[in-house]
């Protein structure tokens, strides 16, 4: 039993720490034999991009998001913007299309009356695509300036095939704790991020805003989840770097409240165990190397191993504190864990009450949003179990009273 739990100790402290420990040493030590070199900025270097957003129902942002999108650093004729609004009731289509009409020689238009999903929009997008380079971008997220130069300025090395953009969080000192837990969670994830790219390749995209090369697309599942994933996964085992440019970044308000941000924990978490399913083939660590072992610490076990290691560390470790167990000279340190675990779990319990009050208190962010990520990975398993995977959903709420304002 003490072994058992070690070894599930062992594991959470490499998901959640040793990682980020060991690749920062391999990141130097790889450095020491082949120095990193900072990628110049060179703006005459534009080839022809299209910036696909697929906007179901989002006449909300839409004026927002085209003003921000036209005014990107990038010249106007190389850069085509195209909306991908199939199924949309809100008068987004016609707008857009009147736009369009009316001159708007940069902006293209998919309508339609069915909504397939937004993996079906970015299949059918692809098909007008006649650039080399596609970005694919969020409609309710605004981009910085020099975005989409910072993206395809890593195209001129041919062994690159998709660069991820960075997510980042616009949270406010009064906002929730799910947010600002949001906030937290991305800027790790940004850090470790930099750091594959740095090693080998990053090991997935983040759908907010990714760039790739034109002919490497795969037609994708409609009922896939997590696409972005998906697709910068495949690119990643074709034999391509997935590149990080967190000079590229697009900036999202947080989930409105604490159950809009489980409903969408949740679905992420169900794209995870699909997507395993669906790249099996990368953990032939013999075949795909460094790949294969980016992909296992950073994704497998923070979505597949770690969330049920929690849970058997507690009944474990009260295990060896029942009373037929035989003393041992770790008891002591097996107490003091077992009560380290349940004030963890009860200050998450309380941060998650207080939440559902609108009451916030910083110290509970840690405990609260780490045991929320991983309550929400063993709900996201029991959907996909249950086969719920439907490529169709209701995207979550998002925080919306302010006006996000990148540099």
């Amino acid at each position: 039993m003490q072994i058992f739990l070690l070894i599930c100790l062992g594991i959470v402290a490499y998901t959640y720490v040793g990682y980020g420990i060991l690749i920062t040493l391999l990141v130097k030590i790889r450095s020491l034999f082949k120095p990193l070199r900072p990628l110049e900025d060179d703006d005459a270097y534009t080839p022809a991009v299209t910036l696909v957003m697929a906007a179901y129902n989002e006449m909300g942002c839409l004026a927002a998001k085209l003003k921000n999108s036209q005014s990107l650093d990038y010249p106007t004729e190389k850069l085509r913007l195209l909306f991908v609004t199939e199924g949309s009731t809100d008068g987004s289509t016609a707008w857009l299309e009147s736009l369009r009409d009316g001159g708007d020689g940069q902006i293209d238009v998919l309508g339609g009356q069915e909504r397939a999903g937004k993996v079906a929009a970015m299949n059918r997008a692809m098909q007008h695509v006649r650039t080399p380079i596609v970005v694919f971008s969020d409609a309710n997220t605004h981009l910085n300036n020099r975005a989409i130069r910072n993206l395809v300025r890593h195209f001129r090395d041919e062994s690159v095939g998709a660069v991820a953009g960075e997510k980042r969080i616009d949270t406010l000192n009064n906002e929730s704790a799910a947010g600002s837990g949001e906030g937290l969670y991305w800027k790790y994830e940004s850090y470790l991020k930099r750091k594959d790219a740095q090693l080998h390749t990053v090991v997935g995209a983040a759908g907010e805003l990714f760039a790739l090369r034109t002919p490497l697309y795969e037609t994708v599942e409609p009922d896939t989840l997590l696409d972005d994933f998906i697709i910068s996964l495949r690119i990643a085992g074709n034999g391509y770097r997935v590149e990080y440019e967190p000079e590229a970044y697009a900036l999202e308000r947080p989930s409105f409240s604490i159950d809009e941000e489980k409903k969408r924990k949740i679905r992420i978490a169900a794209g995870g165990f699909q997507s395993i399913m669906r790249l099996l083939y990368l953990l032939n660590i013999v075949r795909y190397g460094w790949l294969s072992f980016q992909y296992v610490s950073h994704r497998v076990l923070r979505w597949a191993v770690t969330p049920f290691c929690l849970p058997l560390i507690w009944l474990a470790n009260l295990a060896l504190l029942l009373p037929m167990q035989p003393p041992t000279a770790l008891y002591p340190f097996w107490l003091a864990l077992f009560v380290g675990q349940c004030l963890f779990y009860a200050a998450a319990w309380v941060g998650y009450r207080l939440e559902h009050r609108q009451i916030r208190v910083k110290a509970l962010f840690v405990p609260f949003y780490f045991t929320f990520m991983n309550v929400c990975a063993i709900l996201g398993f029991l959907r996909y179990l249950r086969g719920n995977t439907s490529g169709i959903w209701e995207k979550a709420r998002r925080a919306d009273d302010v006006e996000l304002q990148p540099n």
